[in-house]
């Protein structure tokens, strides 16, 4: 009895310590008020949004594993002899960055299995991230308020290749070896500067004593950091801004419809963490990625056969294997066009598109409306067909980078396949692009008729006069909303004789990009209502949650 008193006495001074520890806070800090907000946010629920957040959990697989990783790896490039268990490469002098890293996979319990789990998590990783930023692309997403935060993901995305491409390079295996000297060509490219910078960074003539040590520090330090950072700020700003959603029924420009984040957000969120986590171990565990005891260490004067680098650095391979040889000799310096121009503009190019994308359709549109009702595709048909036209480039790309691989499975002329893909990706974006703004329309037109005739029902019918015909009924109310309740802008207006060349521009590119538009079929208070629930929240009042 006295026992279980003095435990009841602990656990009251407890929770009253700890009640005035939050009251104490909660008086200089809005801690409660907050609290209340976040557990009540409300979050559209829809399978598309579910993509940031598998981005999110494989990171977190990242970090974990690779936290685990970093007991046991050694970046050192000083050569040692190999005394493992891996018998063929008994004896060899190695790195001990290569030693270890075959330590970590055949004498560490677990250490393969969770080797493979950072690897796959990583291509998870960059997958989630490229899907999810082009749903928020064809979508619409990015525009006004949040610009910033799709600038926020173009930068993670840019800093995941960067931390795939620093972790790919650290086993000093004669696969990674490769990829490095081609990172050291790139870098040699640059006029100017190139020299310069690859004695630094390499901390001599290539392959140095330093680059494995300071992609290290890159991979387990300040990339990380930034990714945090940056996922974090990302996260506060959905939840500040509000998510989008779809049109639907109840659902409008000035509201959020959707289940509050405690308890079904966060019970459907936890699940879907496990699930990531448990397929990416199940990959790790069923299907061996990078077994760097086939390969072997680097040898500066060996490359390996069929060396190709991880699918979200394949579209450099494959521009640098499509574009010709071409060199200028300026004041003694070579500038080499036939890498500078592939590894260096043309991805300086790619992201700078993606930056200034956003702002860029604003200025076209001259749209300065506020949106948290997500586009159909097929609604926007200039823009889906800019984004399919991206997608068929960077897939020629990918393709181009095993172009030899291709050559050899199928018996054709690398050279002959060489010549395919040059032209292919030229012609293959631009029909790409009529394709899709094609279907688009189709799509639309498909839609405009279904609102005139109603939709078929399959049954037939016959006249007395013995006419067959097909019967209809109306849409449903939930795809009728869905097909009127849409936000597409129109053309600006001709901007007169005497306007200056940047206006004239602009009214030249709106019309390009709004003319392609197919009316929908609706009566004067459809058309009323499916304005009012397009109107922007700033003018038309705060938006609400539900």
């Amino acid at each position: 009895m006295v026992v279980t008193r003095r435990k009841a006495r602990t656990r009251a001074r407890a929770r009253q310590a700890a009640l005035g520890s939050y009251v104490a806070v909660d008086r200089r800090a809005p801690v409660s008020q907050l609290a209340a907000q976040l557990l009540r946010k409300a979050f559209p629920d829809h399978w598309s949004f579910l993509l940031g957040e598998i981005a999110l959990y494989s990171f977190v697989v990242l970090v974990l594993t690779g936290s685990y990783l970093t007991l046991f790896f050694d970046p050192s490039l000083a050569e040692v002899p190999y005394r493992g268990s891996f018998e063929p490469l008994q004896g060899l002098l190695v790195s001990k960055a290569y030693e270890s890293t075959l330590h970590l996979s055949f004498d560490v319990r677990g250490g393969l299995l969770v080797r493979q789990m950072h690897h796959w998590a990583a291509l998870v990783f960059v997958a989630a991230i490229g899907v999810h930023m082009l749903r928020i692309f064809f979508t619409g997403a990015f525009r006004r308020p949040r610009e910033g935060n799709w600038i926020i993901g173009v930068t993670l995305f840019l800093l995941a290749l960067l931390e795939g491409f620093a972790g790919y390079s650290l086993p000093d295996d004669l696969l990674s070896g490769t990829g490095l000297r081609t990172a050291n060509s790139i870098v040699l490219s640059i006029p100017v500067v190139g020299t310069y910078l690859s004695l630094f960074l390499w901390g001599g003539t290539f392959p140095g004593d330093a680059i494995i040590d300071r992609l290290y520090i890159v991979h387990v330090l300040f990339v990380p950091g930034l990714l945090i950072a940056l996922i974090t700020v990302h996260l506060i700003m959905v939840v500040y801004l509000k998510h989008t959603q779809w049109a639907v029924p109840g659902r409008t420009n000035r509201n959020v419809v959707g289940q509050p984040m405690f308890p079904s957000f966060v019970a459907k969120s936890t699940g879907l963490s496990l699930v990531v986590a448990a397929v990416i171990t199940l990959m790790a565990a069923t299907a061996q990625i990078n077994p760097v005891w086939n390969y072997g260490p680097y040898r500066p004067d060996q490359v390996s056969t069929d060396a190709q680098p991880d699918w979200y650095v394949g579209f450099l391979e494959g521009a640098l294997r499509l574009m010709p040889p071409a060199e200028t000799v300026v004041a003694g310096h070579t500038i080499m066009w036939n890498v500078f121009l592939p590894a260096v503009v043309l991805p300086a190019l790619l992201f700078a598109v993606l930056y200034l994308y956003p702002f860029f359709e604003r200025w076209v549109t001259g749209d300065l409306v506020e949106h948290h009702l997500c586009d159909r595709p097929r609604d926007r048909p200039v823009r889906t067909g800019l984004g399919v036209a991206a997608i068929v480039f960077y897939a020629v790309l990918l393709v181009a980078g095993g172009n030899d691989v291709i050559a050899v499975v199928f018996d054709v002329s690398v050279n002959s396949l060489t010549w395919a893909l040059r032209v292919a990706v030229f012609v293959g974006p631009v029909l790409a692009y009529l394709l899709t703004r094609r279907v688009c329309l189709a799509l639309q037109k498909h839609e405009r008729r279904l609102l005139e005739e109603g939709e078929e029902t399959g049954e037939v019918l016959q006249d007395v006069a013995g006419g067959l015909a097909e019967t209809h009924e109306d849409v449903d109310r939930t795809r009728r909303y869905r097909m009127l309740v849409r936000d597409v802008p129109r053309p600006l207006g001709h901007p007169g004789p005497g306007a200056p060349l940047r206006r004239r521009l602009q009214v030249s590119l709106s019309s390009w990009y709004s003319r392609d538009r197919i009316e929908t079929p609706a009566t004067t208070e459809e058309r009323l209502q499916a304005t009012g629930r397009t109107v922007d929240p700033v003018a038309g009042g705060p938006a609400e949650e539900e």
